[in-house]
């Protein structure tokens, strides 16, 4: 988070409230570093938190009731616990959703005003909504004097996204904001919930991780998401296993599917679970220039097997790549959002110009880019 969006958030509150906040908590977006649409097929994951946040000052109230301000909306929504329904519309379904899988979960949860600020893109495929999740969560257990492990905090942070709000995501996202250090990425079996802090050594190798939004808005992303998802529970039943990353045998299990397109499903999740691993191994060996086939390896599959890469994706990775990034892949669910490109220290603005100029040629609007800096999981910041 930015020192302003604190200065913002402390600001606004005093402003609104005539008293200063009893604190201020933050929580990450999040970059997938590798392993896209694992996570709901028991694989593999690494993301890597931003320093990009959504930050929170707030206090708690003695009526039982919760009130949040977001900065960015220039709005403020009221709720008590009997407006906790879940489908609720609009950005604070987050925020209330939250408060209903606490007290789903058997937490007692104070009322509580929140105001809030973020810096993390909205429908870039940053999580930004698991961000916003995971600072009210922050938030209200420190507030409500609740011993929650980060593990546990992800996942009441999920079942608001997937029972309250109704999204169908992993927990990846979740885990990312919640449990992430600085300087390592999160490797993450989405199976067993082991974690591990793999370090993601940038700078001591000379590298900077360009994060680039092409700005292209998310179409279709719901409801494809969702035939992807339905893609691969089938075949994994078809196959007999519980989910395709049991599958061990690549081959066979190819010829044992009738249908092409599932076929191409399959050998994307297979083989991105092999390269998370393999990516793993290599940050362990602190041999992080050699992630770079890895990510091109990962786009392709994405781009060609999974089929949820755009136009303006793909031409942002492979111009990228012309303008001497070492390595470029989509990041996130697909349909649009970010790439991200492995580049030397220093270069990073250059590669991103290049993408920029082919973007005006194309008649694309012109993308966006910053550095992503493996940052904290969520937490109180003052």
């Amino acid at each position: 988070m930015s020192s302003a969006d604190v200065d913002a958030v402390l600001s606004a509150f005093t402003s609104r409230f005539g008293r200063d906040p009893e604190g201020v908590w933050a929580a990450p977006g999040r970059v997938n570093l590798i392993g896209e649409h694992t996570d709901y097929n028991d694989g593999f994951v690494m993301p890597f938190a931003l320093a990009q946040a959504v930050t929170v000052a707030a206090e708690a109230r003695a009526d039982g009731r919760w009130s949040v301000t977001s900065l960015n909306q220039d709005e403020t929504h009221q709720f008590g616990p009997d407006d906790l329904v879940p489908g609720m519309d609009g950005w604070h379904a987050y925020v209330a959703g939250v408060v209903w899988a606490l007290r789903e979960a058997g937490r007692k949860v104070r009322g509580a005003d929140l105001v809030l600020s973020s810096d993390v893109p909205v429908g870039a495929g940053l999580s930004s909504s698991a961000a916003l999740e995971c600072a009210t969560l922050a938030v209200l257990a420190d507030l409500s004097e609740l011993e929650i492990e980060p593990l546990e905090r992800a996942k009441l942070a999920r079942r608001c996204e997937n029972e309250f709000v109704g999204a169908p995501t992993g927990l990846m996202d979740q885990a990312a904001s919640t449990l992430c250090t600085v300087g390592h990425a999160l490797f993450f079996d989405c199976r067993s919930f082991e974690t591990e802090q793999v370090h993601l050594a940038l700078d001591e190798a000379g590298l900077e991780l360009l994060v680039l939004d092409t700005r292209t808005p998310h179409a279709l992303v719901d409801s494809e998401y969702a035939a992807r998802r339905r893609s691969c529970e089938e075949a994994a039943r078809l196959l007999g296993v519980r989910a395709l990353r049991d599958v061990t045998d690549l081959d066979a299990a190819l010829a044992a599917l009738p249908d092409p397109e599932m076929q191409r499903r399959v050998r994307h999740v297979v083989t991105e679970d092999v390269r998370v691993l393999e990516a793993a191994e290599m940050l362990r060996q602190d041999r992080i220039t050699d992630l770079a086939p890895l990510l091109d390896a990962s786009h392709v599959s994405m781009r060609d097997d999974f089929e949820i890469t755009v136009p303006t994706v793909d031409l942002a990775v492979e111009t990228a790549k012309a303008a001497g990034a070492l390595g470029a892949r989509m990041t996130g669910g697909g349909f649009g959002g970010c790439i991200i490109a492995l580049v030397a220290a220093g270069t990073a603005d250059q590669v991103a110009a290049a993408v920029a100029t082919t973007f005006d040629a194309a008649g694309y609007g012109a993308p966006s880019h910053f550095l992503g800096r493996p940052s904290a999981g969520a937490g109180r910041i003052r």
